[in-house]
């Protein structure tokens, strides 16, 4: 059974922090709040927690995961960024906000895109989620937390408990989740496009 972990979501247990860090480098997938729905999280380069985390969420290697990241700088390691994307970036992150960007080779090959070498990269602005991405010192690759058959994300850490309580390692409780997901702008063309719009506002790039 998965374990229950209820942290502050404006002042995080460091305890909690590092014992949910240590999990997630033993291999563990956690369900943990974002600044959108509740996200399924494990560590980038555990291919067996990341095709466990594929077969939970009833995704293919053709679907595109996300990458969760600290700051801007952390970005830059792991995908191609000039200077106009990284002005868009400033002043959208942290945030709601999921950019598809030019994947370098930093990045695990079964993670990016296979036919474009791109790759979905993200700042969340939550306290929870950046002090466990700065505690383990490496990103996190995640997914929304919707499952299979579901019409709707999971937004109650209690009904992530019940549904996946047998399926994952810890459910961080940091309050009730959104609804929404992120809004999804791909900014590898020639000006920024729109794939999907969530919980961030499009005009914040233009759109």
């Amino acid at each position: 059974m998965a374990q229950h972990f209820q942290i502050h979501p404006e002042n995080p247990q460091a305890r909690l922090i590092k014992q949910a860090a240590q999990i997630i480098t033993a291999g563990g997938i956690v369900a943990a709040p974002t600044d959108s729905a509740y996200a399924l999280v494990c560590r980038l380069d555990d291919k067996t927690a990341v095709e466990k985390l594929r077969r939970i969420r009833g995704v293919d290697d053709k679907h595109h995961l996300t990458l969760l990241v600290r700051d801007l700088s952390a970005i830059a390691h792991f995908a191609r960024v000039d200077n106009t994307q990284y002005r868009l970036l400033k002043a959208t992150m942290p945030g709601p906000y999921t950019v598809i960007l030019e994947a370098t080779r930093e990045v695990p090959r079964r993670l990016s895109h296979p036919s474009r070498k791109t790759i979905g990269v993200r700042v969340p602005e939550n306290h929870i989620l950046l002090a466990l991405l700065e505690e383990l010192g490496e990103p996190l690759i995640g997914t929304t937390l919707q499952l299979p058959g579901d019409d709707h994300m999971l937004s109650d850490p209690d009904e992530v408990l019940e549904r996946l309580g047998k399926q994952i390692e810890l459910v961080i409780d940091g309050g009730a989740g959104t609804l929404e997901a992120t809004t999804v702008v791909d900014l590898t063309g020639p000006a920024p496009e729109l794939v999907r719009e969530g919980r961030g506002d499009p005009a914040a790039f233009g759109l």
